[in-house]
């Protein structure tokens, strides 16, 4: 739980590096058909040689020495075997392939590694769970706020459920191998077989604590594949376990049931964050704690900074997002062009976030926070400058003493789970370093649109916040007095369809002494 940030801890990347993975896997395209241009060339140059040569040498074998008798031909076998040959032999030995090698040491460089595909599998597992969709909704790419259809394979739905098998996840493995066996009794062709699907799978729900589904598929196993090394033990083992069971538990054995595995079959394990299905129930839109008594609370209006010589013509449109604690949205913050802008000087400069861990104060990435992120000075471009301004002019808060403005993008499965903004007292070397003070507010702008999820949540009091491009959020981690407001630790849910763009300003303590003059009781 920490403080300096910063996508994917092994994840899918943002959506910029994203786009150019495309652009690269069309070029490669294009280059492989110029490699089978060119082979198919050089193949057909050879036929044509082959052809030629094959009926010389049926008529010179049928009567050799008739052929040889005449001088012209015994010339063209001399310079046909002294020159021609090594003219085809050189031909066969050419290497159309060159250019299309080439093209792929250039490009391979960018291209993601296993540690990368490990990560986007485990992002697909994230969405699956926080948004409760089964195996076969992805594997047919039925996502909310999707036209198009993106399907799994046979064999990409086995690879996710070895990924998750490979990291003991057996919970996911099973969703996932489970699917990929259906797919293939279907009729799908794959390149893994039934038995490899069924061997991963069986020991999984075996994992999973449910025997008698583990003893049925062994069996399917054997019935496949009779002479496989371990599925003949294994299910000797279990049949031992089970009767063990049976009989220690004074019960009759039932016959595993008829329904598939799917979401909901099993318990998903408990993980290290107390409030996971508050925090995903959020993410969904499910157990909001919007009431009409609360609602009747929140109000609009035009906010000048207290009469800031900079709003005075042009207020800002802020809107109350929650009554308490106050969170308050702001409208046409960033314009179209300082957006661009401001992404157009962060794309190169991202970076996979990291935290500061509270016991070194080393920063490090996180699996729980999972996007990329970089930092702008206001030096490097007058509208960094600008947007710091109207943050101070907004808020009336001074700016001086806050933070880099930190740009963040967040891929598909890219995410940050419940956090304080805020150093709490145990961790009171935090911000030391930045002579400061703590957090004491946060400004968050929203630069895209998200079409399916990415939504900030608020577990402690139920809130959720939707991304809107142009528009920012912005609320007080301490109270007046300096003391946290537990009450805002929040979260940036996992997007679903689409891609995340924010960029936030931390403002400090130092500097606002009379701007937010200190109250007369802890919670003030």
């Amino acid at each position: 739980c920490c403080f300096l940030l910063l996508f994917l801890t092994i994840d899918i990347s943002p959506e910029c590096q994203m786009t150019d993975l495309v652009y690269t896997e069309k070029e490669l395209v294009q280059s492989l058909k110029d490699y089978i241009k060119a082979e198919e060339s050089k193949l057909a140059a050879i036929k044509s040689w082959a052809n030629k040569l094959d009926d010389l040498t049926r008529v010179s074998t049928s009567d050799p020495e008739g052929y040889l008798a005449h001088p012209v031909n015994a010339y063209k076998l001399m310079k046909r075997l002294n020159t021609e040959w090594s003219e085809l032999e050189s031909l066969v030995l050419q290497n159309p392939s060159d250019g299309f090698i080439s093209n792929m040491s250039v490009h391979r460089q960018y291209f993601p590694d296993q540690d990368d595909e490990t990560g986007a599998a485990k992002a697909l597992m994230r969405l699956q769970d926080t948004y409760q969709l089964d195996s076969e909704a992805f594997s047919r790419g039925k996502l909310p706020g999707m036209h198009a259809n993106s399907l799994l394979t046979v064999d990409d739905c086995f690879d996710m459920g070895k990924t998750a098998y490979n990291d003991a996840d057996y919970y996911h493995a099973v969703l996932w191998l489970q699917q990929s066996l259906k797919q293939l009794d279907a009729g799908e062709e794959a390149m893994v077989l039934k038995a490899d699907i069924l061997d991963y799978l069986s020991f999984s729900v075996y994992q999973m604590g449910d025997l008698p589904r583990a003893i049925e598929l062994t069996r399917r196993l054997v019935a496949v594949d009779p002479n496989h090394d371990r599925a003949g033990g294994n299910l000797r083992y279990f049949e031992r376990l089970l009767t063990k069971q049976l009989h220690e538990m004074n019960q009759t054995y039932q016959p595993p049931s008829e329904e598939p595995i799917q979401l909901g079959t099993y318990v998903r394990p408990k993980d290290h964050l107390p409030e996971r299905e508050i925090y995903e129930a959020l993410c969904r839109g499910e157990g909001l704690q919007m009431n009409e008594a609360r609602r009747s609370r929140l109000y609009c209006r035009y906010q000048d900074g207290n009469r800031n010589p900079r709003l005075l013509l042009k207020p800002m449109m802020e809107e109350d997002e929650w009554d308490s604690p106050r969170i308050v949205r702001y409208l046409n913050v960033l314009s179209e062009e300082e957006i661009g802008k401001i992404k157009e000087l962060a794309k190169p400069r991202l970076s996979r976030a990291t935290v500061r861990d509270p016991k070194t104060g080393v920063l490090t990435t996180a699996n729980y926070r999972v996007s990329k992120s970089a930092w702008l000075e206001a030096d490097d471009d007058p509208v960094i400058d600008r947007v710091n301004q109207r943050i101070e002019d907004i808020t009336g808060l001074a700016v001086d003493t806050a933070e880099l403005l930190q740009v963040a993008n967040y891929g598909v499965g890219g995410q940050y789970e419940p956090h304080f903004d805020f150093s709490r007292k145990d961790e009171p070397d935090a911000f030391k370093r930045l002579g400061t003070g703590n957090r004491v507010a946060t400004f968050l702008n929203y630069m895209s649109d998200v079409e399916a999820g990415g939504a900030t949540v608020f577990p402690d009091f139920g809130a959720a916040i939707w991304p809107r491009k142009g528009t920012a959020v912005f609320w007080y981690n301490l109270y007046r007095s300096g003391e946290g407001d537990y009450r805002t630790r929040h979260a940036a849910c996992p997007v679903l369809v689409g891609s995340k763009w924010v960029s936030n300003k931390w403002i400090h303590e130092r500097g606002q002494e009379f701007r937010r003059p200190c109250g007369l009781t802890e919670v003030d």
